[in-house]
């Protein structure tokens, strides 16, 4: 097995081997005497499965590169590989090529040259997977995992290199990062010494674990990330009291208790991402952006989506924007008995609240004071990595199979197809840690909240989700005034001339922070732009409790951003800490004079209907 695995990567070094294995993964397929010299990715469809627990053989995630089907693994193993559409062939300039060849050749020698001396240095490749003094304790083991190291790093050189239009050259790069990382001897029982340490020591009970928790893993179609009994959500997580006062088929609608002897007259209404539940906006009390508004003096309500079913599958973008945000508009200020009222956007509730506004100014209606937009996009034109994704087969088959179209009955969206993506955007962290973990180990993960938010996905209805991902991700129309229809109005976003604030995260890979701040030039009225430290998720959740990263803003009062992003940057200061006071006291500026709070939740033609966070928090995707 380590001599099939050691010539698997001797054949992605040797240009040689890279035509033959092109036939193999192409049977039928010809190419010029000198194109697969030129193309080695499509040699990488060819290569043989891997053998060794837990369960590998069977995936090939370069089959959306070799001209296979858009498949990932066959069965239901529950780190499939997310079906990527085909690419084109790509080419790499032969002088290029060359010299990373040449490179490679000498780094090889010299490796080889120390595997035969035995002084491998493992500290060297300052790679976590192999940092354990138990590499270190066979030269097999360290030669095995140096080997790696440095093809894997030849090839994600040789992705870089690509000549081509940037989609291919992006899907390239994103396939051969899922390679190198499942290909990894980390991932391997037979080349893991960790893995093997704790075979021994626990006489066959860690391979007893990890099966077991295979096997319970397969059933719920998606790799465990953490501990679920460690958190039951409304006992000790989004537990931030208040209580349900609205509900609808897509949603409930949570007035929170004020937490202040004064409050803000205007509230504040927070719609959520619809593909997770909400209470990511309200983890454990102190890192709760719902608690640090409340605790600000505003009044918040917040939308909890429902887990979509069978009956309502039928739900389009419309029903999404009418029901699900205008509707909750309407009750808050029927509520609070306010003529205008807050609004903040997350992600994908984002981009639905700008396009709800958009239909309400096309009704000449204004009923908000401001708008904050978190991580979220109107200009679609940079969608990063999730670009490799989209394309227009790849939507045609959605909108067959689950949109409706040509009279079939429409379906849902499953959530765990958005966990298992967004999954693999970072595999080595969220993919083949757990495959080594809990498998390989047999560990049951750590609770860690975040991570039980990730797990805790949720359906969409395909007729709403097809919309979305042909106007947006492929088409990029939102953007363009009057050319899309949405709830009978055509979408003109430079209507919106509310005051907004705008927040990206600067190591963001799901909406890149420059495309956060392109959603500016689409809007008008003034605008604040703020970039936080980290990513998608933990860049948004860092409340001032933990002191901890930054965030980079213009120090001036200027109401108008400058058109390009990077002279923004340029222009910016870094401040430590959290970002979270600095909206607060944004928010301030636009939700009215302090009141006294009413002394119940709801009103009289909106009665409390149960405690926060209400049932439909509870329905798991299971």
């Amino acid at each position: 097995m380590f001599e099939q695995w050691l010539n698997t990567w001797r054949a992605v070094a040797d240009p040689a081997q890279w035509q033959k294995l092109a036939a193999q993964a192409n049977p039928g397929h010809t190419e010029s005497a000198g194109s697969a010299s030129v193309n080695p990715f499509a040699a990488l469809g060819g290569f043989p499965s891997f053998p060794g627990f837990p369960g590998f053989p069977g995936m090939n995630v370069m089959n959306g590169i070799s001209g296979g089907n858009s498949g990932g693994v066959s069965g239901q193993l529950p780190f499939a590989m997310p079906a990527m559409p085909n690419i084109p062939t790509a080419a790499i300039a032969p002088q290029r090529l060359q010299e990373l060849q040449s490179s490679f050749s000498r780094d090889a020698t010299e490796l080889i040259k120390q595997a035969s001396a035995q002084s491998i240095d493992l500290a060297t490749l300052k790679d976590r997977r192999f940092s354990t003094p138990a590499w270190q304790s066979a030269p097999g083991f360290a030669f095995a995992a140096a080997w790696y190291v440095l093809n894997a790093r030849y090839l994600q050189e040789l992705a870089e290199a690509v000549e081509g239009d940037h989609k291919t050259r992006e899907r390239i790069r994103f396939a051969v990062q899922q390679w190198a990382a499942a290909a990894s001897p980390s991932n391997y029982i037979a080349l893991n010494p960790d893995a093997q340490k704790a075979l021994i020591e626990s006489r066959g009970e860690s391979l007893q674990k990890g099966m077991m928790n295979l096997l319970a893993d397969m059933q719920r179609g998606k790799i465990q990330q953490s501990d679920e009994s460690g958190f039951v959500v409304g006992k000790n997580i989004a537990t931030t009291q208040g209580s349900v006062v609205f509900e609808n088929d897509l949603l409930q609608l949570i007035q929170y208790t004020p937490r202040t002897a004064t409050v803000r007259e205007r509230p504040l209404l927070i719609v959520p991402p619809c593909i997770n539940k909400f209470y990511i906006l309200d983890l454990q009390p102190e890192g709760s952006l719902v608690a640090h508004a409340l605790d600000a003096g505003h009044q918040v309500f917040m939308i909890s989506w429902r887990n979509a079913d069978a009956s309502i599958a039928h739900k389009t973008w419309d029903n999404y924007i009418e029901e699900g945000v205008l509707t909750p508009i309407d009750v808050v200020k029927q509520i609070s008995g306010r003529e205008q009222i807050n609004t903040l956007g997350f992600c994908v509730g984002g981009t639905m609240l700008a396009t709800a506004l958009a239909v309400l100014a096309a009704r000449g209606e204004h009923p908000v004071a401001s708008m904050t937009l978190l991580t979220a996009m109107l200009d679609f034109s940079d969608t990063g990595v999730l670009d490799v994704f989209i394309d227009e087969q790849h939507v045609k088959m959605r909108e067959q199979t689950i949109g409706g179209k040509d009279g079939k009955a429409p379906a849902l969206m499953r959530g765990v197809e958005f966990a298992n993506t967004f999954s693999y955007l970072r595999p080595n962290d969220l993919v083949w840690n757990y495959v080594v973990d809990n498998y390989l180990k047999g560990r049951t993960p750590q609770a860690f909240d975040l991570l039980y938010w990730n797990s805790d996905s949720t359906n969409l209805p395909g007729p709403m989700f097809v919309w979305y991902l042909r106007n947006t991700y492929l088409e990029n129309r939102l953007r363009n005034p009057g050319e899309v229809t949405t709830c009978g109005e055509q979408v003109d976003l430079s209507k919106i001339d509310v005051p907004t604030f705008l927040y990206g995260s600067r190591e963001d890979h799901i909406v890149p922070w420059t495309a956060a701040y392109a959603s500016a030039p689409l809007l008008s009225g003034p605008q604040t732009f703020v970039l936080g430290a980290s990513g998608h998720i933990a860049g948004v959740i860092n409340p001032p409790s933990k002191n901890k990263r930054s965030f980079w803003v213009l120090d001036n009062t200027d109401k108008t951003l400058p058109a390009d992003s990077d002279a923004w940057f340029g222009g910016a200061t870094e401040h430590p800490g959290s970002w979270w006071p600095t909206w607060t006291q944004w928010l301030d500026g636009y939700a009215g004079k302090k009141v006294k709070p009413k002394a119940n939740l709801g009103s009289d033609d909106f009665p409390v209907i149960e405690p926060a966070p209400g049932r439909y928090v509870l329905q798991r995707d299971q």
